[in-house]
């Protein structure tokens, strides 16, 4: 590992989603899912922009086959699009249950997986496909 590697030359990631229906988007993610505004920038010309702040922040690169093996661990089958998000939470059961009656599509309740977590599997706003997880540790499943 090279020192510029090590030393973490980039301080953050953004995911930028360009969302049809902005006013939705954000009240999902900002009210429903709660994640704290960082920003918000509005210009005379109409273009807006909410930025969340979801703390830390990481980038999984993942082959094929890994995608596949999450797939069938959280849903059973393949479903998974280029992209998906996953936040980590406190509460697996009750955010999902939030998550749909804010207006997303659950695709697989809660699952604990093999490494131990509680994963739920959901369509949202922004044309997002996402994961909740839970770390379990060692917390029985009740």
């Amino acid at each position: 590992m090279d020192e510029l590697t090590k030393a973490g030359r980039v301080l953050q990631m953004r995911l930028v989603v360009e969302v049809p229906d902005y006013e939705q988007a954000v009240a999902f993610y900002r009210d429903v899912l709660g994640v704290p505004e960082e920003l918000v920038v509005e210009s005379d010309e109409g273009a807006r922009v909410t930025i969340l702040d979801v703390g830390r922040a990481t980038l999984e690169l993942s082959n094929p086959a890994q995608v596949a093996m999450i797939d069938d661990v959280e849903v059973g089958r393949r479903v998974s699009p280029r992209l998906r998000v996953a936040f980590e939470v406190t509460d697996a059961k009750g955010v999902t249950n939030d998550l749909i009656e804010g207006g997303a599509e659950l695709i697989a309740g809660p699952t604990v997986t093999p490494w131990q977590s509680l994963n739920s599997r959901l369509s949202a706003p922004a044309d997002l496909q996402i994961t909740l997880f839970e770390e379990l540790g060692n917390k029985a499943e009740s």
